[in-house]
Formats: C-alpha cells, sequence, structure tokens
C-alpha cells in the first residue's frame, strides 16, 4: 500500500510509499513555495527562470527552462517528483519525462484559491505534518489568504472596482482575459479586469479585428486567454489604473508615457498608470500571499487619486 497518494490538476494520481527527496521543479512560483515551505534540501533542479528568493537557489543546479527543460537531465538526476505547470511548461516536455517513468505532478490554477489549495498540496506531498516549521506557517498562511478571498468575493458591490489594463507584453501589445490567474487576483483587490471578456483571436490579423477570426472548431485547443490588442482598443475600454509589471516583459517608462498619453473617451477618466512586481499579478502559491496587500494598496490608490504607498519604478 503506498504511503501518500495526490491528484493533479490533470486528475492523474501520482504515489509514493515515502515522501519525495529528490525534486525538481519547472515552474518559477512552485520554486520559491517548495523554498519558503522549507524544502531547499529536496530541491535538486530547477530552471533558468526560477530566480526567487536569490540566495537560495543559486545552489540549485538549471535543467533548461520552463518550455525548453533538459529532460536527460533531469532524468539522470533521478527525481522521485518534478512539479510542473500546465500552462508554463512544455507539454512534450511533461510527456517525456513520463515516458521515462518520472512522476510529474502538474498544477494549472486559474484563481486564487486554487494556487493557494496547491500550495498546501505541495505540503502534503512532501510529508509535512501539522505543526511542523516553516511549512505550518506557509499554510497557516495559506489558509488566511484563502478565507480572505472568499470574504472579498462575498462583499464585492459593496464599493465598485477599479477599471484596470493589465498588459503582459509591448511589441506586440498583449492582455489577459477573465480566466486567468492574474484576472482573478485582480478582482480580489477591489479591480475589473476590462479585457475579461475578450479572448484571443486566430489568425494574428483577426486578433487586430483586420480579418474573419477562424471558427472554434479551427481553433481547437489553442489558448485564447491571451488576446492581442491594439492601443485604440485600450483607450475605448476606459481604464482608471493602468499596472505595468516588471516580467515577462520589462515595461519601461517610455511605455508608461505611452499609456499615459491614451486619446480617452472624453468623458472617460484619466488612469494612474503604475509599475508593480509581476510576481505580485503572477506567481501563485506562497508568492501571492506576500502580494496580495500591495497589489491592494495599488488599486485603492487608483480609486481615491491619491500617490500609491511606496511606488515602484521601472527597473
Amino acid at each position: 500500500m503506498s504511503f501518500l497518494r495526490i491528484l493533479d490538476d490533470r486528475g492523474v494520481r501520482l504515489e509514493w510509499h515515502t515522501p519525495p527527496t529528490r525534486v525538481v521543479s519547472l515552474v518559477p512560483s512552485d520554486t520559491y513555495s517548495l523554498l519558503r515551505l522549507g524544502a531547499g534540501s529536496r530541491l535538486i533542479g530547477r530552471t533558468r527562470y526560477c530566480v526567487a528568493p536569490s540566495d537560495e537557489v543559486a545552489a540549485i543546479e538549471i535543467v533548461g527552462g520552463t518550455k525548453d527543460a533538459d529532460v536527460e537531465r533531469i532524468a539522470a538526476l533521478e527525481p522521485d517528483l518534478v512539479v510542473a505547470n500546465q500552462e508554463e511548461n512544455s507539454r512534450h516536455d511533461i510527456q517525456r519525462l513520463e515516458a521515462l517513468g518520472l512522476r510529474v505532478l502538474v498544477s494549472f490554477p486559474q484563481r486564487v484559491e486554487a494556487g493557494l489549495g496547491h500550495l498546501a498540496r505541495l505540503a502534503r506531498t512532501l510529508g509535512y505534518t501539522r505543526g511542523e516549521e516553516p511549512a505550518h506557517s506557509v499554510v497557516a498562511a495559506a489558509y488566511h489568504a484563502h478565507r480572505a478571498a472568499e470574504a472579498a468575493r462575498e462583499a464585492r458591490g459593496t464599493q465598485p472596482p477599479v477599471p484596470v489594463f493589465v498588459p503582459i507584453w509591448m511589441d506586440p501589445l498583449m492582455t489577459v482575459h477573465g480566466s486567468t490567474f492574474i484576472s482573478d487576483l485582480l478582482a480580489l483587490v477591489g479591480a475589473h479586469n476590462v479585457f475579461a471578456d475578450r479572448e484571443r483571436r486566430y489568425p494574428l490579423a483577426a486578433d487586430l479585428g483586420a480579418a474573419a477570426a477562424l471558427g472554434a472548431d479551427r481553433v481547437g485547443d489553442r489558448d485564447v486567454r491571451y488576446p492581442r490588442v491594439t492601443l485604440a482598443e485600450v483607450a475605448a475600454r476606459a481604464p482608471e489604473l493602468i499596472l505595468l509589471p516588471d516580467e515577462p516583459h520589462p515595461f519601461t517608462a517610455a511605455d508608461a508615457a505611452t499609456f499615459a498619453g491614451l486619446e480617452l473617451p472624453a468623458e472617460a477618466r484619466r488612469p494612474a498608470v503604475l509599475f508593480c512586481d509581476g510576481k505580485d499579478l503572477m506567481w501563485y502559491g506562497a508568492r501571492s500571499v506576500e502580494g496580495l496587500d500591495r497589489l491592494r494598496a495599488l488599486v485603492d490608490a487608483a480609486r481615491s487619486g491619491s500617490p500609491p504607498p511606496a511606488p515602484r519604478t521601472a527597473g
């Protein structure tokens, strides 16, 4: 009988007789969570994008990137757990790892609560017991954030959300649909993603409004959650806050000036354009617990029209 059974977000069941002691993480946010849980001695591999906490990841071997994992090197390390993500990692790499007999735990959180639940699942997978530090404190904070998230959902309507635009790339200009983790996180801190209803259209010309879009039968299983938009579309949606993260694209002061100069509808309020830490927006798990209050402060500042506390600038 197995010691431990875990279901990943694909519904795949993974089993161990003893908790994993040799772990490879192919997801930057999961690497961060594993280190916060106290699993640094078990991490034997990470991607080149797993950069935080910088002092702790430095000693962990790099095994490629998120989209180009070094499958042969990972197999040679003989991990008893590989942590991956359906969106961030290559399906082909995951399939190759599994074909080699490796146990791959694949996550795909699209809501904040799911990301927090995944953090607790990692702690359970590693065999941490109730009260064992530092995992206990991290998971306790996650459960507290989970309850706060539920309360925030119930409190919607007490004040209007701040319309917000979050680009994730500049050329081409890209943003996020409502079925993303980023959009859900924005809702929890009092904002509304102005492109929540906008799906990615195929081909590219259709996404930019210059051609007819393919039907769902021809789009197939391609991801439609990251549309390419135009500056005119952004202006038409009249955001009151534009958040510029520092990843995956490092937005600059020149980018901020472009957005600040949008020609808005006559009745629209001029948006606040603020830089923010991309990890606060995009890294689920332990990092999102830490980032919620910082994002809420930015949204509250935009709502009140006052300067945000400790404003960030482009690096």
